[in-house]
Order: structure tokens, then C-alpha cells, then sequence
């Protein structure tokens, strides 16, 4: 039996008494985890830092996903906090009814059970998808990248020892350590064991799992992310945004990727965007007509188009109106977060109203897709589908739930 099955057993096994523990337990091995990141700072580093130095070759955006610091780890803990803060998502009644011949029906929240997730060199994500699974009341399984492999390990020993410091099955979160694409086939097509499976990274990875899995899958798609600029907007507030959404963290989904200019503003607001971008070191890319004004630009193809960069790299492309906006966005947008820079109410609320996203901004950044800025608490990815959950995928969205149907001797 390969490390796969054996783990999945064993998480299938402890998940049934983690579905009946009390909140206030849940809550203790919460705080006990942040305190015992804060405590263990020091080891986490240098075992990132084995990771970084074995993986020099990656690009700077991934490099960027896999390093660790001591304030990415203070904020870490401090969500953990939070999240001990937050409402428990089980055993909820989501509705009540009761029917003509006295049956009452009760629609309640329930753990999921065993949760896996396959993500890439985000060791980040090892604390996060553990937490929010605990909480939720489901077993973990985690399968990330070879290329964090020694952060992951340290990550889960502390979540391990933890467990056991608070009397509580360790089983309940597991890691595959071993790197074999074979293994992680068998973690998509574990059927009895692995009630969710959530993949979260590149383009390449989702599709090989959607293509691949025969268990139930929550789609965390890529983001490629538009902002069309209209005639009307505030063009300073406008470049403010574009800066922003590309360049506070441009390795994550919900950085911008492609911004859409009107025609009617093009001679004026291109330059002024092109220097702001190119002053945060922006490699950007443009149509003809971006061209035409601006021959330094590189010339975008259609791969570009559909293309995420995850990287301080964008292509600007300008358009008629809002309608050839929503046109391009339609065809090339990955459903993850647009945004609509204007003045004009109207127009806006049609941008609102028509793009088919998981989240559709007026005059905001898409980076404030994110489950802490939406007030959620913690969230394990960003979804863009449209079955179960859409966007951030927080605490209510790891539960399922079931009928309980209380009766006085009713037949039928």
C-alpha cells in the first residue's frame, strides 16, 4: 500500500471524532498553533531558507510564493488567532421547516470529512488549508510542491506536536512527503477517502486535476485579472489602482494582469500609466494601438491575452467602449476578479451587472479578493466556479450539511 492510502486511512479514521469536538477546543489548538509558530520562528526560517537555496533557479514570483520572513509568519499567526475568533461553521441549522403532516426538517451544517489539497511552493498555504480544515471539522491531507518540501515538513511536525499538546489525534494531518506524480494521481482518484479535493496553483496544475480527478474537486482557479479604464474616470485615482493591483504582490491570483484603456483617453492616460509601471520596474506589453502611441512597448500576441504572468509584467490593450471591454474580458478573463475604473454610475453598474467574475470591482484594486478583506476570516483560495462556492473559500464553504427530520410516528 503506497503513502497515500496508508495516510488517507489514517485521516479518514481521526476525522470522525475531530466532526464532534466542541468549539472551544477547536478554539485552544488554534491558539496553541500561532503561539507555537512565534515559538519556532527561527527553525522555520532556516529550513525556508534550505528550500530557497535548493531552488535558486525559479523565477522571482515563485521565489516570492516560497519564501517565508519573520513578518509573513507573525501574520500567519496572527489569522490563526483570528480564526479562533470566528464563528464555528458546524452544526449550524441553515434553515427549518415543517410540513403538513408534522415532520419537522432541519437543514444543518456538517464537516466535509477529509479535505486534501495539492498546491505548489506555497508553504504558507500547509498552516492555512490545516486551520481552516480543523476548524471546519474535516482532516487534512497535503500534497505540496517538491520545491517547499523541507518547509512543509517543519510546518506539519509543529501542527503534529501541537495536536498532541492539546490531546488531540495527530492523524488528522497528514503531508506527502514523496514527490511522485503517480501518488498524487492516486490522492485525485481515492474515492472512499477523500471527501474534497482542492488544487491550488498554476494554470497547468488545475487542468491536470480537473482532467485527472474522479473525487468531488473545488476549482481555485488562476487570475487573470482586468481593469478597464473608462473616458470618465479620475485618472490619478485610476493609476493609483492599476499600481496597486499590479505591483503590492504581483505573484498572487489577484494581482491585475491586463488593463483596458479607452480611446477617448488613450493619447493622455497611456503615457502617464506606462511611466508610473515602468518606475515599479513593469515589463509591459501593448496592442498596435498601445504601439502607436508608445513604440518602446513590447507587442502582444494572443497567447498574452489569456496568459496570468504572476510576474511584474502586463499588457495594456485600447478599446472602443465599454462594450469591446466587456467583449475582451468575456474571452480571455479566467472569472476571478475584474474591475471598472469610471465616473460614469451607470456604466459601472453595467460592468457590475454583466461580467461574469467572481468578484467585479468599481474604482478598487482586485487585490482586495481575499477572504480577510471581505471579512471572512481565513480562506483557502480564491474559487471560480460556480457550483458550491464562488470566490474566497472561507470556514462555510469547507462545511456540507444534512437533513435531520425530526417525526411523531409519521408513514408514508
Amino acid at each position: 500500500m503506497n503513502e497515500v492510502l496508508i495516510k488517507a486511512k489514517l485521516a479518514k479514521k481521526a476525522s470522525s471524532k475531530l466532526a464532534l469536538l466542541d468549539s472551544s477546543t477547536k478554539n485552544a489548538f488554534l491558539i496553541a498553533l500561532s503561539n507555537a509558530l512565534l515559538d519556532s520562528k527561527e527553525l522555520i526560517l532556516k529550513t525556508n531558507e534550505i528550500d530557497l537555496l535548493h531552488n535558486d533557479h525559479l523565477s522571482d514570483s515563485l521565489k516570492d510564493r516560497l519564501r517565508l520572513n519573520s513578518s509573513r509568519l507573525d501574520s500567519m499567526a496572527e489569522a490563526l488567532v483570528q480564526l479562533s475568533q470566528a464563528e464555528d461553521p458546524v452544526n449550524h441549522v441553515i434553515s427549518e421547516t415543517i410540513r403538513p403532516n408534522g415532520l419537522r426538517i432541519q437543514k444543518v451544517s456538517v464537516p466535509m470529512g477529509v479535505i486534501a489539497m495539492i498546491y505548489e511552493a506555497r508553504p504558507n498555504v500547509t498552516i492555512d488549508a490545516a486551520a481552516l480544515a480543523f476548524k471546519a471539522g474535516s482532516a487534512v491531507i497535503l500534497r505540496g510542491g517538491k520545491e517547499a518540501l523541507n518547509s512543509n515538513k517543519a510546518f506539519v511536525s509543529i501542527l503534529r506536536s501541537t495536536l498532541l499538546s492539546c490531546d488531540l489525534d495527530p492523524e488528522l494531518i497528514q503531508l506527502i512527503e514523496d514527490p511522485d506524480k503517480e501518488l498524487a494521481k492516486t490522492l485525485m482518484t481515492a474515492n472512499c477517502l477523500i471527501d474534497l479535493l482542492i488544487p491550488r496553483g498554476s494554470a497547468r496544475l488545475i487542468k491536470t486535476v480537473l482532467e485527472t480527478a474522479t473525487v468531488p474537486v473545488l476549482e481555485t482557479g488562476i487570475g487573470n485579472c482586468h481593469a478597464y479604464v473608462e473616458k470618465s474616470a479620475d485618472q490619478d485615482m485610476a493609476l493609483k489602482i492599476i499600481v496597486n493591483a499590479k505591483c503590492s504582490r504581483p505573484s498572487v491570483c489577484n494581482s491585475l494582469e491586463k488593463v483596458l484603456i479607452d480611446e477617448a483617453i488613450a493619447e493622455t492616460f497611456l503615457p502617464k500609466l506606462v511611466s508610473k509601471l515602468r518606475q515599479a520596474n513593469v515589463f509591459i506589453l501593448g496592442d498596435e494601438k498601445s504601439k502607436d502611441i508608445d513604440s518602446t512597448l513590447g507587442l502582444a500576441t494572443e497567447e498574452d491575452w489569456a496568459t496570468e504572468y504572476l510576474d511584474l509584467k502586463i499588457a495594456i490593450k485600447i478599446v472602443k467602449d465599454l462594450d469591446e471591454a466587456l467583449d475582451h474580458i468575456q474571452k480571455y478573463s479566467s472569472k476571478h476578479s475584474e474591475t471598472i475604473l469610471t465616473s460614469d454610475s451607470i456604466l459601472a453598474q453595467r460592468f457590475l451587472d454583466e461580467v461574469d467574475a467572481a468578484a467585479v470591482y468599481h474604482n478598487a484594486s482586485t487585490r482586495f479578493t481575499d477572504g480577510g478583506e471581505f471579512g471572512f476570516s481565513a480562506e483557502i483560495g480564491i474559487s471560480t466556479q460556480k457550483m458550491h462556492a464562488r470566490g474566497p473559500v472561507g470556514l462555510n464553504e469547507l462545511c456540507s450539511y444534512k437533513y435531520k427530520i425530526f417525526g411523531e410516528g409519521q408513514i408514508r
